[in-house]
C-alpha cells in the first residue's frame, strides 16, 4: 500500500529505468519527503511512502526527465521542451493505496490515479 509510481517510456516501448524520482510534502511549506531512482521495471523497490507512514494533505512528485534522456544520449534541443515534471496530487485517505503512474516522452507525458 502506500504511495507508489511507475513509470513507462512511451517513446521507446519501455519501462523508463534510471529516471529520478523527488517526493515533498506540500502542507504547510514544502519539505523533501524522499528521493529515489526507477529499477529497470520503471517503479520504484520501495514505496515512496510505506503503508501506515502516509498523512492525508498535498505532495509533489517531481520526474527528473530531462537527466533520463540524457543519460539515454537522446539529442533534443536546448532547453529540452521537458525536463523535470512536477505533479501536484492531494491525498484523502491516509491508509487507501495511491499509485501515480507517468507515460513519458520527451514532449509530452500523461498520468492518472492508478490502482
Amino acid at each position: 500500500m502506500g504511495l507508489t509510481t511507475h513509470v513507462l517510456d512511451t517513446a521507446h516501448g519501455r519501462p523508463a529505468a534510471g529516471l529520478g524520482i523527488v517526493l515533498y510534502r506540500l502542507d504547510p511549506e514544502p519539505v523533501e519527503v524522499t528521493r529515489a531512482v526507477t529499477n529497470s521495471d520503471g517503479r520504484c523497490d520501495a514505496p515512496l511512502i510505506p503503508d501506515g507512514e502516509m498523512a492525508p494533505g498535498r505532495y509533489e512528485l517531481v520526474f527528473h526527465a530531462g537527466a533520463y534522456f540524457d543519460a539515454l544520449g537522446l539529442a533534443l534541443p536546448d532547453p529540452k521542451f521537458l525536463d523535470e515534471i512536477p505533479i501536484r496530487f492531494g491525498i484523502a485517505d491516509g491508509t487507501a493505496h495511491y499509485h501515480v503512474p507517468l507515460l513519458l516522452s520527451p514532449f509530452g507525458f500523461s498520468t492518472y490515479r492508478g490502482s
